[in-house]
């Protein structure tokens, strides 16, 4: 067999464990999330608007979905669905008249504060499997997320 074929192999395999363990912890962090009534990207975006409102400047749906590594239109239409939930608010941006300035309401606030507390733990306890090696794996992830452009 020519090594060729072996190292697509190997990829393949490779591709498969990443994403058997990206699927494990996804339906743990839905698990946890569904008592708040939250699906997984609308957590990210939630918790994400939380994180960013501490900056002085409007938020925009463009800057959220650069921020969550996120599909533009997949963000618009998860943001339609947290401001149906009365979980933020989409207003006229103040300068852009194209764009709409996103901020999160009080109940939207609250839930995200609840959210990331049990998201948080859940991620310690999947990842905390990893032991010493944690650290190195969080600087592959790293890795991977600052080549994506």
């Amino acid at each position: 067999m020519p090594d060729d074929v072996f190292q697509f192999e190997m990829r393949m395999k490779a591709r498969a464990f990443c994403l058997a363990g990206f699927s494990m912890w996804q339906r743990q962090i839905n698990a946890g999330l569904k008592p708040f009534d939250l699906t997984h990207a609308q957590f990210v975006l939630l918790a994400s608007m939380t994180w960013l409102a501490v900056s002085e400047k409007p938020l925009t749906q463009i800057d959220l979905a650069n921020h969550a590594k996120m599909d533009v239109m997949m963000t618009s239409n998860v943001l339609r669905t947290l401001e149906e939930k009365g979980l933020i608010l989409r207003k006229p941006h103040p300068t852009d008249t194209r764009a709409k300035s996103l901020a999160v309401t009080n109940k939207g606030l609250k839930l995200a504060e609840q959210a990331v507390q049990v998201v948080e733990g859940i991620d310690r306890e999947f990842f905390n499997s990893l032991g010493a090696g944690a650290s190195a794996f969080n600087k592959q992830l790293l890795k991977l997320i600052d080549s994506d452009t």
